[in-house]
């Protein structure tokens, strides 16, 4: 070992905290000054939990987990709401004529349309009233809300 290149070693070191606690230990220091020891530290003392409640993150954390759930839910609900084969036929805003046509020959529903289009255009075409441009409409609408619409829906019938 070299000489003189070492730092001195005091094995009788003081410790003084910010809360007032003393001990001893060896160091290169012949007192070290601390904030927080093993007396007056959280996790030593079990005030922990205290400190995170008095601060509320927890329940501001809890707070919007349950606010971001609800609004997912909401959102589910909607979006289940918006394509429900028990729509009215009324709230698609076809018009009058084509609403009324279809109403007179039963179908007061999207699930009853719908059942009908899986026959094929055909099947609503034959409804009196309810003509090509009315057809074109209500596919429309009913792509713009979201519904499937069968695949016999999608063949042309001239």
């Amino acid at each position: 070992m070299k000489p003189n290149i070492h730092p001195t070693y005091y094995p009788d070191a003081k410790v003084i905290c910010a809360c007032g606690n003393t001990w001893t230990t060896g160091s290169t220091k012949k007192e070290i000054r601390t904030e927080v020891c093993s007396k007056c530290h959280p996790f030593y003392t079990g005030q922990q939990q205290r400190m995170l409640d008095m601060e509320g993150q927890v329940d501001r954390f809890y707070k919007r987990l349950q606010a971001r759930q609800d609004f997912v839910e909401k959102e589910r609900s909607r979006e289940a709401e918006r394509v429900s084969t028990e729509r009215t036929i009324d709230s698609l805003g076809l018009g009058t004529r084509p609403t009324d046509a279809l109403t007179k020959a039963g179908l007061t529903t999207v699930g009853q349309v719908l059942e009908r289009l899986s026959q094929g255009e055909a099947a609503l075409l034959e409804v009196e009233g309810f003509g090509r441009k009315s057809l074109i409409d209500l596919k429309k609408k009913l792509r713009q809300m979201g519904y499937e619409l069968p695949a016999a829906a999608e063949d042309i019938a001239i």
